[in-house]
């Protein structure tokens, strides 16, 4: 067929060559989620309290302090899911006994505090050395790490030599876990982020590891990362000078609110403050990979006063997952319940609808449903999450949409699919 046409190939040409640096940028800077797993949480201890044993003593006393409360059901009950307390209960015993913690880090700074340089050197080694014997005997969550101290003036050189001691000793036993997590606190600068870059480099290569291989997370917990001196959002900017290596932004609900001046009483992750602070990191993680973590509560469910925490942890963890922050952090194994339910809940909730829109838009069962290619990514998103986490089973995902966890892991990611076929 012979049509007429106004443009030829020079013009367009003219176009590509104009846009080349935007296909540049977006391809780089903006390549979208890699389809690899996010946990729900992340749960922090000391680094001196580390063993192999830690994780499933988490879950014990996880399930033991719903026991005395007269069971997740009953918990459940208490915090307003009642409704689905049948369907959660049997999921979060399970992931208890199975899987208490996805991510845990080790933590050698506010929760590990200012020591004498030699035991902080030994607890580095040994925090390492456990870490390997966790995960060669196949008790290690499936992430795993530490914290060490930020790069302000008063504590650089500790936090570096913690980090030292910690990766050579890992390498040294038998090399690093695909779920090793570095957390990098405190960040007020883009320069502190490059330096850790910098260092990343000389590990890598004085190590003998991968290019690449070293990643790590930045604690939003300043202003300066929000608004800088000049004027600039500094949170944005440094995801685009890391080389990639920022893996997620994690906001720190105390230390931010604190710098703000907010009094002691309502420093919390829902205050104005707090929300504006990460939606500003929201939009500047937005397509990038880089994932987002909210902050933590301080009120503890233990004691006289443990159901009133339950509700307000339950309900802080649904507050984010319906905001878009699909982590959060964790203080005590007595949270692990309710941030168990609470992620279940909302991913059950939803799940029948997102099932029925997607099996009709890879099956066309339903014609009254018209999704788009965007849609069906994120609702494919959202059942691939829940599957992750173990609030929905793989049976559940086949029956309800008819399709398999791993096409609907390539409809949530179509460019790690490309790839995957390239």
């Amino acid at each position: 067929m012979t049509v007429d046409s106004t443009l030829g190939e020079q013009d367009l040409a003219a176009v590509d060559s104009a846009l080349s640096g935007t296909d540049t940028l977006l391809a780089t800077e903006y390549p979208g989620d890699d389809g690899s797993r996010q946990p729900v949480h992340t749960l922090y201890v000391p680094a001196d309290r580390f063993t192999p044993e830690l994780t499933a003593q988490l879950g014990t006393d996880a399930a033991a302090a719903a026991s005395a409360f007269g069971g997740v059901a009953a918990l459940a009950e208490a915090v307003g899911l009642g409704h689905l307390a049948g369907e959660l209960a049997p999921l979060v015993e399970a992931k208890l006994a199975n899987e208490p913690v996805e991510d845990l880090r080790l933590d050698f700074e506010d929760g590990y505090g200012a020591r004498p340089d030699d035991e902080e050197d030994a607890d580095a080694v040994l925090a390492a050395e456990r870490v390997s014997q966790a995960v060669a005997g196949g008790v290690a969550p499936p992430f795993i790490g530490i914290r060490f101290k930020c790069f302000e003036a008063p504590t650089r050189r500790r936090g570096i030599r913690t980090l030292d001691l910690f990766l050579t000793t890992l390498v040294r036993n038998g090399g690093l876990p695909d779920g090793l997590v570095l957390t990098l606190p405190k960040v007020t600068t883009v320069e502190q982020v490059e330096a850790m870059v910098s260092l990343c480099e000389i590990f890598e290569e004085r190590l003998g590891l991968p290019a690449g291989r070293l990643r790590f997370e930045v604690q939003m917990e300043t202003p300066q990362l929000i608004v800088a001196a000049d004027g600039s959002v500094p949170v944005a900017t440094l995801l685009h000078r890391s080389n990639g290596r920022v893996t997620a932004l994690h906001y720190g609900t105390y230390d931010y609110s604190a710098s703000l001046q907010i009094a002691a009483a309502y420093q919390s992750m829902e205050h104005p403050a707090a929300d504006y602070a990460k939606q500003v990191m929201q939009v500047a993680v937005a397509e990038t990979g880089v994932r987002l973590s909210d902050g933590s509560t301080n009120v503890i469910p233990v004691g006289e006063n443990a159901e009133d925490a339950w509700k307000l942890h339950a309900r802080l963890v649904r507050r984010s997952l319906e905001r878009g922050y699909y982590q959060g952090w964790d203080l005590h194994a007595a949270q692990l319940p309710t941030r168990y339910l609470a992620t279940y809940a909302f991913y059950r909730e939803g799940f029948a609808a997102a099932a029925k829109r997607l099996d009709n838009y890879l099956h066309g069962s339903d014609a009254t449903i018209m999704d788009e290619p965007a849609t069906a990514r994120a609702l494919a998103r959202f059942v691939v999450r829940g599957a992750e986490c173990g609030a929905i089973t793989e049976a559940e995902v086949r029956e309800a949409t008819g399709a398999e966890p791993d096409e609907l892991i390539r409809l949530a990611h179509p460019k790690l699919a490309a790839k995957e076929n390239s």
